[in-house]
């Protein structure tokens, strides 16, 4: 067993969670209404964002030219996607980037993007990668899950198709390569660690899909 399929392992009861809780069987069958979807793709572009400061702070400290490029060009690509996916949308829902400005990050997503950075700037390096894993993966196991279930004419079909798209797994399997290549070299204490960064950062995944659900809101005092 690979360090990752221990990763995933350890925390299968929670990845069985996210495929199957509410949010994500609405989204498989194209059932999500489309305010919830459309209060998901407005937090999602507010996450990408800080997903991307999160993979650039880790390139800087990356100990290879390779894993500087990935993480370096992980960063990119989710920028990209934020402009390209996420602005079909907001176009299509009649978001305007005034609406968008004015809508702050949840507290769920405000909590997810300062783990991130966090892990990125402060945390062994192998620790900080197994923070952001989680983002990549269970995107691609979600999306390829949908994609295995949804009709043509899914209404959310380019969201599905972004990521189960064969570019996108590849990414995934780089981070996965990578992540092995680190636990390989990485003491018990360090893998220890790594494990509980995983894990936590799963739990954000689907706090994040699950603040989307239920519409989450800052309370007022």
């Amino acid at each position: 067993m690979t360090f990752t399929q221990e990763l995933w392992s350890g925390t299968s009861a929670l990845q069985d969670a996210i495929l199957t809780m509410p949010f994500n069987r609405a989204l498989s069958d194209g059932t999500l209404p489309t305010e919830v979807f459309r209060g998901y793709i407005v937090q999602d572009a507010h996450y990408l964002e800080g997903f991307a400061r999160s993979l650039a702070i880790a390139a800087g400290r990356a100990p290879d030219a390779d894993a500087i490029a990935l993480l370096a060009g992980g960063a990119n690509g989710a920028i990209a996607a934020e402009r390209q996916l996420h602005t079909e949308y907001m176009t299509l829902y009649g978001i305007t980037p005034a609406q968008f400005s004015a809508t702050p990050p949840s507290r769920s997503c405000d909590h997810y993007i300062s783990f991130l950075i966090r892990h990125a700037a402060v945390s062994p390096f192998p620790v900080a990668v197994c923070a952001i894993l989680p983002c990549f993966w269970i995107y691609n196991v979600v999306g390829q899950h949908i994609h295995a279930l949804a009709a043509p004419d899914h209404p959310y079909r380019a969201w599905v198709d972004t990521y189960a798209s064969e570019a996108f797994g590849h990414a995934v399997q780089n981070m996965l390569d990578l992540t092995n290549r680190l636990a390989q070299e990485a003491g018990p204490e360090t893998r220890a660690a790594m494990h509980h960064a995983f894990a936590q950062a799963s739990w954000h995944e689907w706090m994040f899909w699950q603040s989307a659900d239920d519409g989450e809101t800052w309370p007022n005092p």
